[in-house]
């Protein structure tokens, strides 16, 4: 059964991403489309290098034609964000964009964009969810002889003008470079190695970089089903390879982006790896303080607290929201928020698209260490010395159903606490299980909506404090 999380629906390829299940999505969406009236605006949908991903495409398309609802196919590889964008731009109703984003290599997805190319939020995957019943009572699998026509061809489709084929790159592109300020960037001459992770960022972080006069080295840039082994996730433990290779070029930045390139992960001039969590805060300082930008930011509440403290600075205010980037852009747009972001490494910058975008925040990096004229290692130590130094440590758990309903029990139904070796202030179950300590550190404890994991955090001034609180949470979970 399809079932949306906090970043789309994603199974596992051959157990529950299937031809039959992607295609009974599909005509989900066919029938809410339907019934709200936004059929005739038909539907753009993309995908990226995943196994089976452009196959995917084409199975949905088959449906969306039976069902006489128009799709513009991007017919390459493209960047999530390229999808969002494109329906904000043209005023679409609904998009869809085949990915498993950062997940391990044998899964793969779809997410759902709606009105303004947001994420399709908790109301709207569970209305599909619903149509999903009656999707289950009309699908005929294509190869099913019972005397019912199959699905129309995909080449008839096209033929029939039911599927366009497009390449919107450019327009995306555009729009990210009149935003960007080039001119500084072109003045610099920085060296900058691009590591794609075997995903879809390059063409357009390489058309953006040339266009700024970089030089542009990259690695990891074929197209490799398995992503070399590796999870396509932009973290410490898979960019190794990018942090030798900025230090033996001599580079001022390397980036990374995941499968999809929603998401980035940095590496600094002297081969350190900055954390989501840092690249979010520099950002914020860097509207603040370099191009004079005011308003609020948005975090969700596994992502650090120095945020807050960058915006109290300013004399701005850091909203909390759970985890999901889709409650992130909903909040921005009720707050009029400048930035927002999350610790596993998306953000999304007013004025942009609704949703977040690895390339666009890269090329917003690259034009934060050529306005401020100083390498990022010393953008990253000015915040260190203002706003203090903090640790935050990051722990995943994988369980069994039966250890999952125990922890559950404890955490979030009897609200059981361990005791912690500092002095709590208050509790939220707002996302799992949140402590804020009156040290103003915190942690949280809660499961993950794109994996099945449990995820415990920690924010704290020393190592060795979060080390111990994570233990102390291990130790009273039994995980």
């Amino acid at each position: 059964m399809v079932k949306f999380g906090t970043g789309g629906w994603r199974a596992i390829i051959g157990e529950g991403f299937t031809k039959e299940n992607i295609q009974k999505l599909s005509l989900a969406l066919c029938l809410k489309m339907k019934a709200e009236g936004k059929a005739d605006k038909g539907i753009v949908i993309g995908y990226d290098r995943r196994f089976l991903s452009k196959e995917a495409v084409i199975w949905a398309c088959q449906i969306f034609g039976s069902q006489g609802i128009r799709v513009l196919f991007i017919n390459r590889s493209s960047p999530t964000p390229l999808i969002m964008f494109y329906v904000m731009k043209h005023g679409l109703d609904y998009g869809m964009m085949v990915t498993a984003s950062h997940n391990p290599a044998i899964y793969n997805g779809i997410k759902v964009f709606t009105h303004g190319g947001r994420d399709a939020d908790e109301r709207q995957t569970a209305q599909i969810e619903g149509y999903l019943l009656e999707a289950e009572k009309q699908y005929t699998p294509s190869d099913k002889e019972d005397g019912q026509m199959p699905p129309p061809s995909y080449t008839e489709l096209v033929k029939a003008g039911m599927v366009a084929e497009i390449n919107p790159m450019n327009e995306y592109l555009d729009n990210i470079i009149s935003v960007i300020n080039m001119d500084v960037i072109r003045e610099r001459d920085l060296r900058i190695a691009i590591d794609p992770m075997y995903g879809v960022s390059l063409t357009a972080l390489n058309t953006i970089l040339s266009i700024a006069r970089c030089t542009v080295e990259t690695i990891n840039s074929e197209h490799d089903t398995l992503f070399g082994g590796k999870m396509p996730a932009p973290t410490e433990n898979t960019l190794r390879n990018l942090q030798n290779y900025v230090l033996d070029r001599y580079c001022d930045i390397g980036i990374a982006t995941d499968g999809d390139a929603d998401r980035l992960g940095v590496i600094d001039d002297k081969g350190r790896y900055l954390h989501a969590n840092d690249i979010l805060v520099m950002l914020y300082y860097y509207l603040l303080k370099y191009k004079g930008w005011r308003g609020p930011a948005v975090r969700n509440l596994a992502t650090t607290h120095v945020l807050d403290k960058v915006a109290e600075s300013f004399g701005q205010q850091c909203f909390e929201v759970p985890v999901g980037f889709k409650h992130i852009s909903a909040k921005m747009q009720e707050t009029g928020a400048i930035i927002g972001g999350e610790s596993s490494g998306g953000l999304t910058v007013k004025g942009h698209i609704n949703g977040k975008d690895g390339i666009y925040a890269a090329s917003l990096l690259v034009e934060m260490i050529a306005v401020s004229g100083k390498k990022l290692s010393e953008i990253a130590e000015d915040i260190r010395r203002e706003y203090g130094e903090i640790h935050m440590e990051e722990r995943d758990y994988r369980f069994t159903p039966e250890e999952k309903e125990k922890i559950q029990k404890i955490l979030l139904v009897e609200k059981k606490l361990p005791k912690l070796p500092f002095e709590v202030e208050r509790v939220s179950y707002m996302d799992g299980c949140k402590v804020y300590f009156e040290n103003g550190g915190w942690a949280i404890a809660r499961f993950s909506g794109t994996e099945p994991l449990l995820r415990i955090f920690c924010e704290m001034e020393k190592e060795e404090e979060a080390v111990e609180v994570c233990r102390v949470f291990e130790e009273f979970l039994g995980v």
